[in-house]
């Protein structure tokens, strides 16, 4: 797969803070679905000047293409070789990143309730976290990078400069996730199953479940507003930044 990223220009409030590459930082935001982490991180990378990456956007990427080339969920060695054969682009946008897959829009398809299951079912397999955790690496290695997912500080980047979990309420969690996809009814109901199943192979998998890195902010934002999460996370990483 190669996985491709084009930053755009923008204004770096804490630029007086750095003096240069060397103290761009490795921000890790890791979370459950519903959280809010994909929200802040393109929040955050924005006001940063920094890279957003998304690594759900990856194995949302992976599924969809198992689906349209009819590859079986449960085949590992076939989605490790359908990995390889893909090509997925980030591209920097006012509300996150649009996502190309093979030269194809796909940012609105990946949303879908389809390929979220489908993602959760293919991020269990153990070869292909290992080949996606390399290209996340190599992604980020260079620093000035947001990076999202659910275990990017614990395998990814277990020595990231700053390291947030993002957790709410399950309840509260689902409504979030309803809400932004407008479902009401039987679709609603589908979609709220689907969420606690995910849950459950997120943080049972036997490969990088989903947990807070002990060293990590953990934040609650159940009755947090976004921008109160966001100042939060933004005085975790002014913090850092005053100490390199």
């Amino acid at each position: 797969m190669a996985v491709s990223y084009v930053p755009s220009g923008v204004y770096n409030r804490f630029s007086e803070m750095r003096d240069g590459p060397s103290h761009k930082l490795i921000i890790a935001i890791d979370g459950p679905a519903g959280a809010g982490k994909s929200t802040i991180a393109s929040r955050l990378a924005r006001k940063l000047g920094y890279i957003n990456l998304e690594s759900g956007a990856m194995y949302r990427a992976l599924a969809l293409k198992a689906i349209l080339t009819d590859t079986s969920f449960g085949d590992e060695d076939a989605l490790l070789k359908l990995a390889e054969d893909s090509r997925i682009e980030l591209e920097p946008a006012a509300t996150g990143n649009r996502v190309l897959l093979d030269g194809q829009d796909v940012t609105q398809r990946i949303r879908e309730t389809d390929v979220t299951e489908a993602a959760s079912r293919v991020s269990v397999h153990p070869r292909v976290r290992e080949w996606m955790v390399a290209r996340q690496r190599e992604m980020g290695s260079e620093g000035g990078v947001v990076m999202e997912g659910r275990d990017i500080g614990t395998a990814v980047f277990p020595h990231a400069d700053v390291k947030i979990f993002l957790d709410a309420d399950p309840v509260i969690r689902e409504q979030r996730r309803l809400r932004q996809q407008d479902l009401r009814g039987a679709e609603a109901e589908m979609t709220a199953a689907e969420l606690r199943m995910r849950d459950q192979r997120d943080r049972t998998r036997s490969t990088s479940p989903l947990v807070a890195a002990p060293d990590a902010l953990v934040l609650d934002s159940t009755t947090m507003s976004e921008d109160e999460v966001l100042r939060r996370v933004e005085e975790a990483v002014q913090q850092k930044l005053s100490k390199v």
